[in-house]
């Protein structure tokens, strides 16, 4: 009992029915078909995901192998020792500990401090009582206003049984679809203007402005300069937030309106605009969490502006497809009605509450299909159960940050040669272990809380962190509704990598270098980020080589020996993602190149980077058995 719970509890089907059925697939069929047997749902021409037809590819089983029973070996010994070594140098009896001791804060678990010296986490952290709240309080309100305004045609919006029921109450089921949207959006509107109020103050005006703006660009320009125009405003946007550390009001009404310097008691008196200012929500930065924003912006113009170009004949129509049914490529790819695009639903799209701080993304055609018509991929069963695992992983983070002070010894920058290569190196790897956790937790809660209302993103966070081995497709499993943004909006319209041969993977490689900058000019405008933005490109390089030198084919007849010669790039691409994201989001280059002299500085440094090596390696080959296991299943994803 206990076992089958777990199963269902860690299922892709329970993270994202996206890992489990075809980006083409009719959704309600599929989610069938993948509940009997997943190997024998439905599998895509030049889908992401490859089915039944490639089952037999996959190799024979190596969990019961004396190979791997050496490899469960090393990692009992060395996993427990991993996260000794950092709760070692956490104990306060360590000589580096009173260098760091001033940023730990108390915690809940007796006897232990908490290191909540990570600022983007502990604001999180610190709000989410208050964010369960709304998150419950959120679909009760829903549920007074359908009550109180809900239109009659609201009701009878039932998924389509079969052709002969479609054509007889087509225009009905029509009729009320669009009731349902309208329902929806009026309220989203409402609450996300009251939520955005709450969370930025006045500041939520200089939002309004620049989305009013946006909107602007895409209905009063002619249609050929929408997209250049819409690029370069909403990247001079990002600009200029961060310049402008968000435009306070005391300095822009200070170019209109006189200040006032004293008061009847000469003490200085606050003008409108500082009035304003002093008044800026539960989050006064709201520039912080514009760039989610600032997408969303981009994916109405442009889905907008793609629209004008697909003729006045319905996609749907002309394929005969069912609007309550269509697979995830087609809610995403055909355009919404010509009325869809108004300014209501744009505000209610680009501030839908449960996705506007940190997403994850949805692109505005498929937000509105899901508006008009609910999900089949959304059960309460599985809802529950995504719940219980962000329960979990919260309270994972909360031990690991009880137990492991790690971001506060980087932080504090203490004497590095008191640490044994073996420690270093761990407090590096487990810094990496919180970014991902920091940003697992709110992209998990926001997508819980749009599941709870009817509406379902794409999951973000893809594999542990501790589960990849491929540049390329750690970029798609991280922030991976980010990811199929950048695919839709910039790598395909640049052209992506259809060219085959050596050119076209120069070709590749250059929109990989320009998708790359544009993900950290849109994180933050610091140099190291770009570092970490061209560092993932230059790596992506040696990975594209070793597929062409070592082609998969070619090794057929030798399937273990290509899985050493994987194992061995494996390990090397481990090791440049490591150095990619220390340097990007965590230590920047000089840290990092104390780090690394830290390890190495002499032959007991170097005999332990050749046993880490090993270690990876062991890593690896169980990476490359658990995508066995799930192609003998008939899932293989692309990461």
């Amino acid at each position: 009992m206990l076992h089958h719970l777990l199963r269902q509890l860690y299922s892709l089907d329970t993270l994202d029915t996206r890992f489990v059925i075809s980006a083409t697939a009719p959704p309600k069929e599929a989610l069938e078909e993948s509940r009997v047997d997943p190997s024998k749902a439905s599998h895509p021409q030049n889908g992401r995901y490859q089915w039944k037809s490639k089952v037999e590819n996959a190799q024979p089983s190596k969990w019961n192998t004396p190979e791997f029973y050496f490899y469960y070996f090393i990692f009992l010994v060395v996993v427990p020792f991993m996260f000794k070594s950092v709760y070692d140098v956490s104990q306060e009896s360590h000589p580096n500990y009173s260098e760091y001791a001033r940023l730990l804060s108390d915690g809940w678990i007796p006897g232990r401090k908490v290191d909540d010296s990570d600022a983007q986490y502990s604001g999180f952290r610190q709000n989410v009582p208050y964010m369960l709240l709304v998150v419950l309080l959120h679909p009760v309100l829903r549920k007074a206003y359908d009550y109180l305004c809900r239109a009659d045609t609201y009701t009878q919006v039932k998924p389509s049984t079969d052709r002969q029921n479609r054509l007889t109450h087509g225009l009905s089921a029509s009729a009320a679809a669009d009731a349902r949207l309208e329902q929806r959006v009026s309220f989203d509107v409402i609450f996300a203007i009251i939520f955005a109020t709450a969370l930025h103050g006045f500041s939520v005006f200089k939002i309004l402005l620049i989305l009013f703006f946006n909107y602007s660009i895409s209905r009063k320009l002619p249609k050929q300069y929408v997209p250049a125009v819409t690029w370069t405003c909403n990247i001079a946007v990002l600009f200029a937030n961060e310049l402008c550390r968000g435009y306070s009001y005391a300095s822009l009404f200070s170019v209109f309106l006189p200040t006032p310097h004293v008061g009847e008691k000469d003490a200085p008196v606050k003008g409108w605009g500082e009035l304003m200012d002093s008044y800026g929500g539960l989050i006064p930065r709201w520039e912080v969490f514009f760039n989610f924003t600032v997408l969303r912006l981009i994916s109405f113009n442009m889905d907008y502006y793609w629209s004008l170009n697909s003729g006045n004949n319905s996609p749907v129509e002309k394929k005969q497809l069912d609007p309550s049914n269509l697979s995830e490529r087609d809610r995403v790819s055909i355009p919404a009605k010509p009325a869809d695009y108004s300014f209501r639903n744009y505000l209610a799209y680009t501030l839908y509450s449960p996705l506007f701080i940190a997403g994850p993304i949805l692109t505005f055609n498929d937000y509105i299909s899901q508006c008009r018509y609910r999900p089949h991929s959304i059960q309460g069963k599985r809802t529950l159960l995504y719940a219980i695992r962000f329960i979990i992983t919260l309270l994972t983070m909360e031990i690991m940050i009880h137990y492991m002070y790690m971001v506060a010894i980087f932080k504090a920058k203490p004497k590095w040669d008191v640490y044994t290569p073996f420690q270093l190196s761990m407090l590096g790897y487990f810094n990496l272990k919180h970014i991902w956790l920091k940003l697992l937790l709110p992209w998990r809660f926001f997508r819980m809380w749009a599941l709870l209302d009817g509406i379902d993103p794409p999951e973000n966070m893809v594999r542990c962190m501790s589960d990849n081995y491929s540049v390329m497709a750690f970029w798609r499993g991280w922030h991976r509704s980010f990811n199929r943004w950048i695919i839709r909006y910039i790598y395909i319209p640049l052209g992506g990598s259809k060219s085959t041969g050596l050119k076209g993977q120069a070709r590749a490689i250059a929109n990989y270098l320009a998708v790359f900058t544009f993900v950290a000019l849109w994180h933050d405008i610091q140099l190291r980020l770009l570092m970490w933005g061209w560092l993932i490109t230059f790596f992506v390089v040696p990975e594209i080589v070793a597929s062409m030198v070592f082609p998969r084919r070619k090794w057929r007849d030798h399937p273990n020996t290509y899985r050493v010669i994987c194992g061995v790039g494996a390990v090397a691409n481990i090791l440049m993602l490591m150095v990619a994201n220390l340097v990007g989001f965590a230590l920047g280059l000089d840290g990092l190149d104390g780090l690394i002299k830290g390890i190495v500085k002499d032959y007991s440094g170097w005999a332990f980077f050749v046993s880490a090596c090993a270690a990876l390696f062991v890593g690896v080959q169980i990476m490359f058995e658990v995508r066995e296991q799930e192609a003998r299943r008939g899932i293989k994803m692309k990461c």
